[in-house]
């Protein structure tokens, strides 16, 4: 037998043959702390998030907004490291085959070396990686990225055109395009000014492209979904979270909070 198909191609596969669009749930591992995180995952998936993105904890998190740094601060205080998630994503994987993705800085990644951590997270049962502050052009060697690891790349409106086309060349599983300049973070008006950068990305690119950064209602989410491919929703969810970490219907509450956006970016 070959190599197993990679989750995230495989759910942007039957999105597009379904003609739906891809819902990327974010929330930060070990908030509020790591025995929470499988039955959150779970809860995304059973509430029809389609991809997953984990954030790794990290105390210096420059891009993301309040919410998601006081998430990191919080998963760090409760004892989260890079090891004990990865063995969190294989408890992960023994009760769903959501696709996972780590939203992560350098950092955690360099300990055991950058090559090394990336396969021991894809044997842990990842799919992929979006490494934030990776520069495209690093020279890292070709074997940094396993096969069958998807490298998610981060683009942003102010990315100039040559540039923006050479990142979307360079990524694989889904490109994130950043709706707006600035932090993570919810916001009251979303940007959707990203409609002809996005056609030029889908010029160079057949990987899909999904937009984020500040979707915060499923209004929200049903007007970007019409112009992209797939939706991120990140500081909405994790704010829930911080809200209702210590209720012992954590995840039951977290569902159900979710299924709307689901529905909105499903079009149903």
């Amino acid at each position: 037998m070959g190599p197993m198909p990679n989750r995230i191609d495989t759910a942007f596969a039957r999105l597009r043959a379904a003609r739906r669009k891809a819902f990327v749930a974010y929330i930060s591992a070990g908030d509020p702390h790591l025995d929470a995180t499988p039955d959150l995952v779970c809860a995304l998936a059973d509430a029809g998030a389609d991809v997953v993105e984990l954030g790794v904890p990290f105390s210096d998190p420059l891009a993301d907004g309040v919410v998601n740094q006081l998430a990191a601060q919080r998963a760090l205080e409760a004892g989260a490291t890079l090891p004990k998630l990865l063995k969190t994503i294989e408890a992960i994987r023994r009760r769903t085959e959501v696709p996972l993705v780590l939203f992560t800085y350098l950092n955690p990644l360099l300990r055991q070396g950058l090559g090394a951590t990336l396969r021991q997270a894809r044997d842990a049962g990842a799919d992929g990686a979006l490494i934030l502050d990776l520069p495209l052009d690093e020279k890292l060697g070709d074997d940094v990225f396993p096969d069958d690891f998807r490298r998610i790349q981060l683009i942003a409106p102010n990315t100039p055109p040559d540039r923006a086309a050479a990142l979307a060349k360079g990524a694989s599983g889904f490109i994130y395009y950043v709706s707006r300049e600035g932090v993570t973070g919810m916001r009251a008006e979303v940007a959707t000014g990203g409609a002809p950068q996005i056609a030029a990305l889908r010029a160079a690119t057949e990987t899909p492209i999904c937009v984020g950064f500040g979707v915060s209602t499923p209004e929200q989410a049903r007007a970007v979904a019409a112009t992209a491919d797939g939706v991120v929703i990140g500081s909405a969810l994790v704010n829930q979270i911080a809200a209702w970490g210590k209720e012992k219907d954590l995840a039951a509450r977290f569902g159900a909070f979710v299924r709307p956006f689901a529905e909105a970016i499903h079009g149903e």
